[in-house]
Order: structure tokens, then C-alpha cells, then sequence
């Protein structure tokens, strides 16, 4: 696949990588991965424990802060 960068980003993906001290290509694919894939990577589970661990937890969202877990955190 080949991709045509228009000149804007371009330089904006040449400085930003010149920051870094990558190659522009490093970090753009970089940046592709993490948009595209961060999903995808699983952690795998070591044993049967952690695997029955990892099927029974569900995404709930953000995590209340411990403040909202105190008697008057409920009542905000």
C-alpha cells in the first residue's frame, strides 16, 4: 500500500517525528497502530484462572473516582 501525503502533513509529520528523534515512516506507522489496532491487541492469559478472570470482566466505562465511592461522594 502506499499512501500520498499532502505537503501540510507532510511537514507536520517531519517536525513532530524530528521532535521525537524517529523516522517520519516509523512514526506514522506507529501512529496507524495504535489508531487501527489498539483494539485488536489482547492480552493473553497464562493460565486457566486469568482466562476465566478475563471472561467474566466486562468494559464498564470510566472508573468512578474514589470520592464518589464516600457517603457523601453519592449524594453529588
Amino acid at each position: 500500500m502506499v499512501i500520498t501525503l499532502g505537503p501540510d502533513l507532510e511537514a507536520a509529520l517531519s517536525d513532530v517525528a524530528h521532535t521525537q528523534g524517529v523516522a517520519p515512516e516509523t512514526l506514522a506507522l506507529d501512529a496507524l497502530r495504535e489508531r487501527f489496532l489498539a483494539g485488536a491487541v489482547r492480552m493473553q492469559p497464562r493460565d486457566e484462572w486469568e482466562r476465566g478472570l478475563l471472561n467474566a470482566a466486562r468494559d464498564c466505562g470510566v472508573s468512578l473516582p474514589d470520592s464518589a465511592l464516600s457517603s457523601e461522594g453519592l449524594y453529588d
